[in-house]
């Protein structure tokens, strides 16, 4: 019985320390250490953000993939601290206190037509996470606020940035300079994958 439980703790041993070296690996791997490394920020300094940083979040947003490349994604940058606060509403003062917010929002007119135009929620998801690492490959601080499929969110973001009916927001990610740093989570679980089909 002894024996059986010491190979038992010396298996999980091997597998904790693969586990451990194959994170060691991921970090020494830029792109994947922004990936693993990149949480929420919601606490922000009163720092500015540079045109030329915002345009940086701008054109990797951009550079998401999209199907059938229609890119059918319209990006409105918040640098007005009034309409910041109004775009915060009841929300939190994380909106308020960032220095950019980016309005995400799907381009009706640019979208594949009949069931395929639902696909703008995915490609401008797509360029969300990537404004997302972007920002904090810039050392700033980022946090997603969902907007749509929220009604009420859908209509105050709209009447906030003044969208025509054939734009949609998606979400409204608040971007500054950080002013927590809060530890991110290990996501990986095992349990949450199959190969080849559900449950093998």
């Amino acid at each position: 019985m002894k024996k059986m439980m010491m190979i038992c703790l010396m298996a999980v041993a091997s597998v904790l320390t693969a586990s451990a070296q194959q994170m060691n690996d991921f970090k020494e791997n830029p792109v994947l250490k922004n990936i693993l490394t990149r949480t929420s920020i919601r606490k922000y300094t009163d720092e500015p953000i540079s045109k030329t940083d915002i345009e940086t979040l701008l054109r990797a947003g951009m550079a998401a993939p999209t199907a059938v490349n229609k890119q059918p994604w319209h990006f409105i940058a918040v640098t007005d601290k009034a309409k910041l606060k109004e775009l915060a509403g009841n929300r939190g003062r994380m909106l308020e206190q960032c220095a950019v917010a980016i309005v995400v929002c799907g381009d009706l007119n640019k979208t594949l037509q009949g069931k395929a135009q639902e696909y703008w929620i995915q490609d401008c998801s797509a360029a969300t996470q990537n404004i997302l690492l972007a920002a904090h490959a810039l050392g700033l601080g980022a946090v997603w606020t969902g907007v749509h499929p929220t009604a009420e969110r859908v209509a105050f973001v709209s009447k906030a940035v003044n969208l025509p009916e054939t734009m949609i927001p998606l979400c409204v990610i608040a971007i500054g300079h950080p002013a927590e740093s809060p530890t991110p989570k290990d996501k990986w679980k095992p349990e949450n994958v199959s190969y080849n089909e559900f449950g093998k």
